[in-house]
């Protein structure tokens, strides 16, 4: 491989990487949200964006279609309904399955099961409804706006949708680092994180709190189920298991619980996956080809893991959200 050839591939990859990155963190909020509060893994989160995503491919398919709005307009139109409906989705799997195993002090292990059985639940019930009106595999409706090309380099350049995404995640990370970090309610987050017991002794309702939790963990997911979408095109009811993988993944090597870790872990993530999806293909003459970027990125992330268990930006601290 040339030098010359890696520096035409390398600004399109590294675009391509950040892209990918932050569809990766966006999901990862959920996760690390959800689990600095409660210390649970919250499985059914990936259903949960994978259900925003269809709500927004079919909003965008049949009801704003035709529509004189801008493309942008229908976009965000149908990012916030996703939103609503997968922060309803959250919130309801918190008060129906989460809460009444905090209330009976169920076992650690029943609600990692009670996530995946809503997960497998949530997977079924979209692919047997999806399947009355046809096939379950939905597109992404066609609109030429966001694939304008955007000049990268005088020889490469970047869909209008790239752009789209680096506004709207960056915009999402930073709104809930604000949140967090600087209003009442991210300082009632925190203070349940640290402990329970003392919050609730302080007059904090740490039930209302635990359910904004998982209402804000579920909207940024339907967000970002748009954003997955509007990126690869289209949308099945399995969509969300490898997404949602990656953005466990992406948490836990940033340092699950700790949402500027979520941010860095994804990023980190989505830059391994397309360097190596990009250049080890071309290294070894297609001997080893893009499907296997999985098995690198995974395995840079146990290395990165025996050495710093924590991950990249987790401390062994009181402060988890």
């Amino acid at each position: 491989m040339s030098f010359q050839l890696v520096l035409e591939l390398l600004p399109s990859t590294l675009a391509d990487g950040l892209i990918l990155g932050l569809l990766y963190a966006t999901i990862a909020l959920g996760y690390t949200m959800v689990y600095g509060v409660l210390g649970l893994i919250n499985f059914a989160h990936s259903e949960i964006f994978m259900v925003g995503a269809f709500v927004a491919v079919e909003l965008l398919t049949y009801v704003l279609a035709g529509s004189p709005l801008h493309p942008v307009i229908q976009l965000v139109l149908a990012m916030i309904v996703a939103a609503a409906v997968s922060a309803a989705l959250a919130g309801l799997a918190e008060r129906v399955a989460y809460r009444p195993l905090r209330r009976s002090n169920a076992p650690k292990l029943a609600p990692l099961i009670t996530a995946i059985g809503i997960s497998l639940f949530l997977q079924d019930a979209v692919r047997f409804v999806e399947s009355l009106f046809g096939q379950f595999i939905r597109p992404f409706p066609s609109m030429p706006f966001f694939d304008i090309p955007l000049p990268l380099t005088p020889n490469d350049s970047v869909p209008m949708k790239s752009l789209v995404i680096l506004i709207v995640a960056g915009a999402m990370l930073a709104g809930l680092r604000y949140t967090v970090t600087h209003t009442r309610l991210g300082k009632a987050i925190r203070a349940v994180a640290t402990d329970r017991m003392a919050a609730s002794l302080m007059g904090i309702d740490v039930n209302r709190i635990v359910m904004l939790t998982f209402v804000i963990g579920g909207a940024l997911a339907g967000v970002a189920g748009t954003l997955y979408a509007l990126q690869f095109g289209r949308v099945d009811p399995f969509s969300g298991f490898i997404p949602g993988l990656k953005a466990f993944t992406a948490a836990v090597l940033g340092g699950i619980g700790s949402i500027p870790g979520a941010m860095v872990g994804g990023i980190v993530l989505g830059l391994i996956e397309m360097l190596i999806g990009t250049f080890v293909p071309i290294l070894t003459n297609n001997a080893i080809g893009t499907e296997y970027k999985d098995i690198f990125a995974f395995g840079i992330l146990i290395l990165i893991l025996i050495f710093k268990p924590t991950g990249l930006l987790g401390r062994p601290s009181t402060e988890k959200v």
